[in-house]
């Protein structure tokens, strides 16, 4: 993990989940984000303490667990508040529901592991309690109610409402809840104003322009691809089959609740955009392109 100063009140740890951190005066900071696991706490908390800061805080952009992994053991260590919106919070408090969720079903035990669950915490709902100099604005599409925070200096975390190119092209998919609203978060990117933005799995950056064309063209590709294989009736479990063969992908339990549930958010938006329908025939649900 490596600390960087980028404004005057202003710092990131980059991270495979980049941690943002927030002076709220020479001693106490909040933090955006813990990391993926308890090892990630302890990473940051080492860092703080060289620092000779304070955690005062932490701001959950959103519940999955690599945002999350981090908050039992720093909120045990430091007593600290966790903030976080509506229904991410449940979230937090009871990680089971995340695996639950992404499953639709109870979990079986291969799924409930640290990438997909991660340990509980107590948190508060973001409100108008936010230190001075900090603001959160929602970024809805990859989960319920994420979130971004915007700092004094400009700098906006941005949470995973964005994935790097070498992230869309190794695994061309990346998680989505809501493909709707994950487009109308992409044009709302478009009208900040920022000096610098950092998204979580992304390198930090003045230009988030060419960034958001490259996600947005790859959502439509996954459209268009899902429309094609649809040109015959398909049942779910078929269609997965079809994009992981299409794109060269190695399912495993976690690709399998990841991907199949986005896969179903995208048949749910193609549903209601009348590009899909679906019928039920001998106890199957087949999913077909409207022409």
């Amino acid at each position: 993990m490596e600390l960087v100063k980028v404004g005057e009140k202003t710092y990131y740890i980059k991270n495979p989940t980049n941690i943002g951190i927030y002076k709220i005066n020479n001693n106490d900071i909040f933090i955006i984000d813990s990391g993926n696991d308890k090892d990630a706490g302890k990473k940051i908390l080492k860092i703080v303490e060289e620092q000779g800061w304070k955690i005062k805080g932490i701001i959950n952009t959103h519940s999955n667990a690599d945002h999350i992994g981090g908050n039992k053991i720093i909120q045990d260590k430091t007593k600290c508040e966790i903030l976080a919106n509506n229904i991410e919070k449940s979230f937090i408090e009871f990680p089971i529901l995340e695996s639950s969720f992404l499953y639709g079903g109870y979990p079986f035990k291969d799924i409930k592991n640290k990438f997909l669950m991660a340990k509980e915490s107590s948190a508060k709902l973001i409100e108008n309690n936010l230190p001075e100099g900090l603001e959160y604005f929602s970024l809805k599409g990859h989960f319920f109610d994420m979130i971004g925070i915007k700092t004094s200096d400009n700098v906006y975390f941005i949470a995973d409402s964005l994935f790097s190119e070498e992230t869309i092209t190794k695994y061309h998919l990346f998680y989505i809840y809501d493909v709707r609203e994950f487009l109308n978060t992409l044009e709302y990117l478009k009208t900040l104003n920022g000096n610098l933005y950092i998204p979580s799995h992304c390198e930090a950056t003045k230009n988030i322009s060419n960034l958001i064309e490259l996600n947005k063209n790859k959502i439509i590709e996954i459209i268009n691809k899902i429309c094609d294989i649809c040109n015959k009736e398909m049942a779910f479990e078929e269609i997965l089959k079809c994009i992981f063969d299409e794109y060269d992908l190695i399912m495993n339990p976690n690709q399998y609740v990841l991907v199949g549930s986005t896969i179903k958010s995208y048949l749910s938006y193609l549903y209601e955009e009348n590009k899909l329908t679906y019928e039920i025939k001998n106890n199957k649900m087949l999913w077909k392109q409207i022409n």
